[in-house]
């Protein structure tokens, strides 16, 4: 998502063939949501099919957003077709009550604050009179197939990979229901906020109201304090003290002439920018954590430090100082360009080619030939991770975080063209709209 606290749909990576194996996931979360949705859809017959298309490798990549599942499926047809796996999402209200529950419990908050999605949150819900797991006859299938089963092979496929989601990023389960996570947790803490301040309003201790302590707290006729008392000096020999003059204030230092230079040596806008940046890595650290971030800022080298504050600061002479100072000032433009389209990972994609595995490889062959074989475009060529249409000028490049990464030939040289993309056919379509 380009805004971590919006609720628009995320993209994952299609899933490989397997071989055997388990079926359900080894999370608690994942197990769960599989328990649920089988006990939903009791017929075995129709979940052994399922179970099978799920290791086939025949659904292509996943789309997760608020009230359903969603992917494409790739069985020797002309063209894919859709299915989805819709769940009905929770209103602000019940969002509201599950905070209010779960804020009841100092151990799953702590959990939930700590980036953890707790097994103990489910109780919560369930004393809020709300489901985050499919009950019965929630989760409802829609396929492009004409298998007369309901649900089909390839809807159930569906739900068993997305427990297989369920297992590394189980936050997931609050997006189908309608909230992101960063969301969620900043509902959360206002719910926290709001008991933290009203317990500082409330009553004191012993019975007096607000307004009574205040009143012991500072005496309406006492006379302003004046010098400082001495450590176990009575309160009222204290106030009776006449004011302590201030000392004088120093002198003006003279204005600056023209030409002077710094007393440090060092201008002063390099360092305004300096100051902004560790606000900016501060800013992520505390997210982190906080809860409200993905994962903790990536350790950066010399050189990845150098091509993201050329990529971030908008004044033209940062990068200018930068090439200057740099060992490879002749990389930094394109460098920057990578990093503003996807930070660190994006600049790995382009200066690291890689040999992909296999199954990949074949996937997006089949997607890409099938989204568009309307398009008229050439064969591809493919090299390491790089796929290029020869004599368009274009290319994608596959990046170990499972993304496609467009990139377009200017004056014989590969430049960063876009945002990257889970789908092959949305990275490619950036290139060719644009």
């Amino acid at each position: 998502m380009s805004d971590e606290h919006d609720d628009r749909p995320r993209g994952f990576a299609a899933f490989p063939s397997r071989r055997g194996g388990r079926i359900r996931g080894q999370s608690w979360w994942s197990r769960a949501w599989v328990e649920s949705m089988e006990g939903g859809w009791p017929e075995e017959e129709p979940l052994k099919k399922g179970r099978t298309v799920a290791r086939s490798g025949r659904l292509g990549p996943l789309t997760v957003g608020p009230g359903r599942v969603s992917t494409q499926v790739y069985d020797g047809a002309d063209e894919p077709y859709t299915v989805v796996l819709a769940l009905p999402e929770l209103d602000d209200e019940q969002w509201d009550a599950l905070w209010e529950r779960a804020a009841d419990r100092p151990a799953e908050t702590e959990a939930l604050l700590a980036g953890e999605l707790p097994p103990d949150l489910l109780e919560a819900a369930e004393d809020a009179r709300l489901g985050l797991l499919p009950g019965y006859g929630e989760l409802e299938p829609d396929c492009g197939c004409d298998e007369p089963d309901h649900p089909c092979a390839h809807a159930i496929a569906l739900g068993y990979q997305f427990s297989w989601l369920l297992d590394e990023e189980p936050q997931l389960l609050l997006l189908v229901r309608g909230r992101y996570w960063g969301t969620a947790l900043e509902e959360l803490k206002s719910v926290l906020l709001l008991r933290a301040m009203t317990e500082t309003t409330g009553d004191g201790e012993d019975g007096e109201d607000e307004e009574d302590a205040g009143t012991k707290a500072v005496r309406p006729d006492a006379p302003a304090v004046t010098g400082t008392p001495a450590v176990g000096t009575p309160a009222d020999e204290a106030y009776a003290r006449p004011a302590v003059p201030l000392p004088p204030l120093p002198p003006l230092p003279d204005p600056p002439q023209d030409g002077t230079e710094p007393v440090t040596g060092i201008e002063a806008d390099p360092l305004e920018r300096l100051v902004a940046d560790a606000a900016v890595r501060a800013r992520e650290l505390l997210a982190y954590t906080l809860g409200a971030g993905d994962g903790p800022p990536r350790l950066l080298g010399r050189w990845q430090d150098t091509v993201r504050i050329a990529a971030t600061h908008p004044d033209p002479r940062v990068p200018a100082r930068l090439r200057d100072a740099c060992d490879r000032p002749e990389e930094l433009d394109r460098a920057a360009e990578a990093w503003r389209w996807g930070g660190a990972a994006a600049l790995e994609v382009l200066e690291e080619a890689w040999q992909p595995e296999g199954p990949d490889m074949v996937r997006a062959r089949t997607v890409l030939s099938t989204g568009w074989e309307d398009e008229g475009l050439p064969e591809p060529v493919v090299r390491d991770n790089r796929w290029t249409l020869p004599g368009r000028g274009l290319q994608l490049r596959y990046g170990h975080d499972g993304r496609w990464y467009p990139y377009r030939e200017r004056s014989g040289t590969w430049w960063p063209a876009g945002p990257p993309a889970h789908d092959p056919v949305l990275a490619l379509a950036e290139l060719i709209d644009g």
